[in-house]
């Protein structure tokens, strides 16, 4: 039957019916994950994420209930590089307020490991799991587990000299947390339906889109971990150069690349807009394509139309200096972004099991 046909419906996989609860739980488990990317950028922009000096991962479910407590875990933030060197003048209201973000950033991500771990084993003991999943889940599992220990890592290297986080690791922390995105949205995808007919350049593409969107975040990471997105509050120019006059300062060359802000920035919007051209160019390959799937046609159209939104988003972030609200758009907006290229990418890998 033609792909482009009003009457084309694709196939589903095998074990379709009996997949579906799973398919249900993991989709629930993945709008977690992207809840959890957009409370993480929020934390990093509202300047919460060093208030919590300790990482209690079994205890640490209830929040300061009495003064005392309060106290004693102000008292533990007040030793830290942050208060003293930056946030001195706060009093123990102004630290409740910061507070908030990380215990609920935290929280978040044990309820994600509940809301994974439970189901899992709800759906195991009724036998509604397929053995072939396990392996898969077990990763999913571990990976959450995983991220945990990032997030302590990356906060714990803002609670000895320098008080803000390294850059490098905020990079892994959300690298890690989109990959995790990427797996849980392809397990859904191959759970409940069969790829398109496999069409191997738009694939290539495809592929290629996707490494310069997690390129493009991993980017904006360094771009967050180094305030970059406070300078050269212009666009497309950047205070009037196309190159800033501060872009290269240290040597080795890599140093400047990873720790310069400046060089942060421009090398942020230059992997954006390739990635940008990259995105338009294949849609209009698969506009131009007759016999591309509908879905397939779709998932195209979304990416591209995700993407506009993205690209419209960081422009108006960078030139209003980086406010919470649109700072917080801006991440969710590539998780969006993000999923859609997977979704792209799973519809022109061809027929598989899931």
């Amino acid at each position: 039957m033609n792909p482009s046909s009003p009457s084309y419906s694709p196939a589903l996989p095998e074990h379709a019916a009996t997949d579906r609860p799973v398919a249900y739980w993991l989709s629930g488990v993945a709008v977690m994950v992207f809840l959890m990317i957009v409370i993480g950028g929020i934390t990093r922009l509202t300047g919460s994420g060093l208030s919590m000096a300790e990482w209690r991962p079994f205890i640490g479910w209830i929040p300061p209930l009495s003064e005392p407590e309060w106290y004693r875990v102000f008292s533990l933030y007040q030793d830290t590089p942050e208060f003293q060197k930056v946030n001195s003048w706060m009093t123990i209201d102004d630290f409740k307020q910061i507070f908030f973000w990380e215990y609920l950033h935290r929280v978040w991500g044990r309820l994600i490991g509940v809301a994974f771990a439970l189901p899992f084993l709800v759906l195991a003991l009724a036998g509604r799991i397929r053995r072939a999943l396990y392996p898969r889940l077990g990763l999913l599992f571990l990976l959450g587990a995983l991220q945990g220990v990032i997030g302590w890592w990356m906060v714990k290297s803002g609670l000895v000299d320098n008080p803000a986080v390294s850059q490098y690791r905020l990079a892994i922390h959300l690298g890690v947390a989109f990959l995790i995105l990427g797996a849980l949205l392809w397990t859904v995808l191959g759970l409940q339906r069969l790829p398109g007919e496999r069409d191997r350049h738009l694939r290539r593409h495809a592929v290629a889109v996707l490494h310069l969107i997690a390129l493009t975040v991993v980017a904006g990471a360094f771009v967050a971990g180094l305030d970059a997105g406070l300078i050269y509050n212009t666009f497309p120019l950047m205070n009037g150069h196309i190159v800033p006059p501060d872009y290269a300062f240290a040597e080795p060359f890599w140093v400047n690349v990873f720790e310069n802000p400046a060089t942060v920035q421009f090398n942020h919007r230059v992997i954006a807009i390739v990635t940008f051209v990259a995105i338009v160019w294949l849609l209009v390959r698969a506009m131009r394509s007759n016999g591309l799937a509908p879905r397939t046609r779709l998932a195209v159209h979304a990416l591209a139309g995700m993407t506009a939104i993205q690209v419209a988003l960081g422009i108006s972030t960078l030139l209003a200096q980086v406010p919470v609200s649109l700072g917080a758009a801006h991440q969710g907006g590539a998780a969006l972004t993000f999923a859609a290229a997977v979704w792209v990418l799973f519809e022109t890998s061809g027929k598989r099991k899931a």
